[in-house]
């Protein structure tokens, strides 16, 4: 599997949808109020802090977008492999991916850090969330 085989406009997408799944997730009607309440902020504050949101916003684009691409490598090589991969195996490889790896290397983060168990549920949740859709358009995206 070589990058030259990945389908980028399959992988662009990706991205956006990890946007659009992560808006749900951690939107205010959702999530948000709970997880901002555990990492220790009052309702009022806003996001951010001093950093600026768009620079926020572009590493997190970044990191999706290299999520997408080793995940589209990931299914590329099972599909050269010989395995049918569409969209219920990109998600189940995405979920695959979500809580063997995602999901346990965050959690000592999360635990050592202070920020227990509730924080590590909402952020891994939202994580696993976006791969099952990455996964799902990536193996459906042929």
């Amino acid at each position: 599997m070589d990058l030259g085989s990945v389908n980028w406009l399959a992988v662009v997408a990706s991205t956006v949808a990890a946007f659009v799944v992560g808006a749900i997730w951690f939107g205010p009607k959702t999530f948000f109020p709970l997880w901002w309440k555990a990492i220790g902020h009052a309702p009022d504050e806003q996001p951010g802090g001093s950093r600026s949101m768009v620079v926020t916003f572009g590493l997190i684009a970044v990191a999706a977008f290299v999520q997408a691409v080793v995940l589209a490598l990931i299914i590329g090589l099972m599909r050269a492999n010989g395995t049918d991969v569409g969209l219920v195996a990109g998600a189940a490889t995405g979920l695959l991916m979500g809580v063997g790896f995602a999901a346990t290397t965050s959690l000592g983060h999360r635990l050592m850090g202070g920020q227990g168990f509730v924080v590590w549920a909402i952020e891994v949740g939202g994580d696993i969330a976006a791969l099952v859709a990455m996964g799902a358009i990536l193996g459906a995206w042929q």
